[in-house]
């Protein structure tokens, strides 16, 4: 069977599949983290003394002894057995934003050949991978190869289900024989524990005396394509590179507006519901999900939780989201920007910081101006990301994200503030040297009786914004879909660190002259205005003019793509930053340099490869098809004098042409491999790569309007979005 006669018949299984039979009889409050070993289960396995210890290690990171861990370790396979779990896996998140585990089973066997199940609280707290093939960006030699994860007790192991089995997943770190960080996890609990401390000086000075250990929160927004498997494995390019390299943009596409928010289609309905009762099942608080605005494209929202668990919450929704797709016959994309033409898709990471005793101390309240806690959380804050706006769009930056940032999807690669207009007013009043009462937002009212009242927010919202004030949190809007949030997470957690800390120098100074606390507090926040206001913006961040003004008068950095964007990596401030607050090594830091150039290199070039084998192989025998059907027909028309119109033909002769010799220039430069640095090597795959890989496109996609469709070997855009 051919390609298009595969992808025809593809089109017929689809419409006529129906959704597979999801029950879910058991209420939630029944399935509710029934797969969890969390603090509650944790509470009737455990002695009093051993459950004691356990909570402590994980609500203040306490240290756990290795006699508890025993005890816990023993507690813990007898759940697992019991849910039917015969191996147990350390499951750990390397440099590449991945998931990565390796399976051990319970049993052993004894003098006799029996077998027994062991489960001791060393091998709970260390398994020892084979860590030679994971990215560590010179870390350590290839010859050197031994790696550790470690349990981290702060986050409750889990059973995965599969068709083939269950599994007791152990979340852990992983770092290298001599104990650097080869991994996502170890940053985030040192910039949370780094945070915590310098949030704890602020506090203490402005005279709180029950404070807490601080910990920051995260809700991720993710967004998804759904694509029917049928198209998605007849498409080299989603198989290996996650975004379609070719495709013509349909005649409808997202222009009406009518796919965000719209009726849910009922195999997407279905496959949502089976999700949901996985991620409930794990304790994974998945709240909302809505169609998206592209075609085909959807999202899942999970509520607000710990970050460190948060960031393991992502991993598994993203392992989960792939998984449940492929048992209703979709692939789920998790690319940045798989469709051309169309909305790609994003992470929105909500954060905020706060405890047990403060609450959250990114929240305004009804009277900001006199909220002083919030107000220095808030403008240590916008120090940070002044400082550190670079290292803000390194974090996020991928071969992926490049294509939707800056579009009318995503917002642009300078790094601003969004306050809204309250916020905004009272900060600028501080800078005055003023601090007056902040208003209320009002009631909405529509005049209709049957419409209640409800009070208005004091701010609109800006969607152009990248890190924007939504009413008591931050929300990074330019984290791609298909990334790890630790790295946004590790990022904020340290730049607020290292703000708080400024602050609290600054405090003490103040505070030492017998300044009151509330005038000290002011002074502080009207020198850090003076000095950092620039980066806050309430306007239209696509605009061509906030560009200018960001980067000529307001001096902020515009960092279009990831290769200009890395670097920031090994700006010396950045590595003072990471080193001073203890959360990276200067070596630490530099390997992960390293690894993500790496990765954004390789992307490209897969990209760029799979451009040159799909148009030689694929495309241009379509054409040449077309081609030779044209010729026989005008032939055969000829011998009946009938003349056909030869434009048709001459423009697809043409195209093919001229594609095969952009191919020709693109394998050419593929070839180039002569560079002083690895910032030479990425900008050429930024510029020289991409801009060929384009003009390929280009001549591909045109042909895909003028080849007979019957003959086109690529499913469409117009058959990949919209047949569900």
């Amino acid at each position: 069977m051919s390609r298009n006669q595969a992808r025809v018949q593809a089109v017929s299984q689809i419409v006529n599949r129906k959704p597979i039979d999801v029950t879910m009889p058991e209420p939630l409050s029944k399935i509710w983290a029934s797969d969890v070993f969390n603090l509650s289960k944790m509470e009737e396995a455990l002695s009093k003394n051993a459950f004691k210890a356990l909570k402590t290690t994980v609500q203040t990171g306490a240290p756990l002894d290795a006699a508890t861990a025993d005890v816990v370790a023993a507690a813990m396979k007898d759940w697992a057995l019991s849910k039917g779990a015969k191996f147990f896996s350390h499951i750990f998140y390397p440099m590449t934003n991945a998931t990565a585990e390796k399976h051990d089973g319970f049993i052993i066997t004894n003098s006799d050949g029996n077998q027994i199940t062991e489960f001791t609280g060393s091998l709970l707290i260390k398994g020892e991978p084979d860590g030679s093939s994971f990215p560590n960006g010179s870390l350590r030699m290839t010859n050197a190869a031994r790696g550790y994860t470690a349990w981290d007790p702060t986050s409750p192991a889990y059973i995965m289900h599969t068709d083939n089995g269950s599994t007791l997943m152990i979340p852990s770190v992983f770092m290298s024989w001599t104990g650097e960080a080869l991994d996502k996890k170890i940053p985030l609990l040192r910039s949370n524990s780094a945070m915590n401390k310098a949030g704890q000086r602020v506090l203490s000075l402005m005279g709180e005396t029950d404070v807490a250990a601080l910990n920051s929160s995260c809700g991720a927004e993710q967004e998804y394509f759904l694509i029917d498997s049928n198209f998605a494995n007849s498409r080299p390019d989603l198989l290996l590179a996650g975004r379609t390299l070719f495709g013509s943009s349909p005649a409808k596409g997202q222009q009406f507006d009518d796919h965000y928010f719209a009726a849910i289609p009922e195999r997407v309905q279905v496959f949502m519901q089976d999700l949901e009762d996985k991620l409930y099942r794990l304790g994974i608080p998945a709240k909302t999900h809505h169609n998206e605005v592209a075609p085909g494209q959807f999202e899942i929202a999970p509520y607000y939780e710990a970050a460190n668990i948060a960031s393991d919450h992502q991993q598994l929704l993203m392992t989960l989201l792939k998984l449940t797709a492929k048992r209703h016959g979709f692939v789920c994309l998790l690319h940045e920007k798989p469709f051309a033409g169309v909305n790609g898709s994003g992470k929105h990471v909500n954060w905020s910081v706060g405890n047990a005793t403060q609450g959250n101390l990114l929240d305004p309240g009804s009277t900001p101006h006199d909220n002083i806690n919030f107000l220095l959380f808030c403008g240590a804050v916008i120090r940070g990301v002044h400082l550190f706006g670079p290292l803000l769009r390194a974090v996020i930056a991928s071969a992926s994200n490049d294509h939707r940032l800056g579009a009318n999807e995503a917002p642009p690669a300078i790094l601003s503030v969004y306050l809204g207009d309250q916020l905004e007013r009272v900060f600028n009043d501080i800078k005055e040297g003023k601090l007056l009462k902040s208003e209320v937002g009002g009631f909405m009212d529509l005049g209709l009786s049957q419409i209640l009242k409800f009070e208005r927010d004091p701010g609109d919202r800006n969607r152009t914004s990248p890190f924007a004030f939504t009413g008591n949190r931050f929300e990074f809007r330019a984290v791609g879909s298909s990334a790890s949030v630790s790295g946004p997470l590790v990022a904020m957690n340290t730049m607020l660190a290292d703000s708080l800390n400024w602050i609290a120098d600054k405090l003490e100074a103040e505070l030492a002259t017998g300044t009151s606390k509330p005038v000290a507090a002011i002074k502080v926040l009207k020198e850090l205005m003076e000095g950092h206001s620039n980066v806050i913006f309430g306007g239209d961040g696509y605009s061509s003019e906030w560009h200018r003004i960001a980067v000529e008068e307001r001096g902020l950095k515009n960092l279009p793509t990831s290769a200009d964007a890395l670097p920031a990596f090994r700006d010396e401030a950045v590595v003072k930053l990471f080193s001073s607050t203890g959360v990276l090594t200067p070596v630490e830091l530099a390997s992960r340099f390293e690894v993500y150039s790496e990765q954004y290199l390789l992307s490209i070039e897969v990209e760029a490869k799979l451009v040159v084998d799909m148009a030689t192989t694929m495309i241009y025998p379509a054409a040449v098809e077309y081609l030779s059907q044209i010729a026989s027909t005008a032939s055969s028309m000829a011998a009946l004098n009938i003349t056909l119109d030869s434009s048709v033909a001459s423009a697809v002769a043409g195209e093919a042409n001229a594609m095969m010799a952009a191919v020709a220039t693109l394998s050419a430069a593929l070839d180039a491999h002569d560079f002083d640095s690895t910032e030479a090597h990425m900008q050429y795959a930024a510029s020289t790569l991409r801009s060929l890989m384009v003009e390929v496109r280009g001549h591909a996609d045109t042909l895909e309007t003028l080849v007979a469709d019957d003959l086109w070997p690529l499913p469409k855009y117009s058959e990949m979005l919209f047949i569900k």
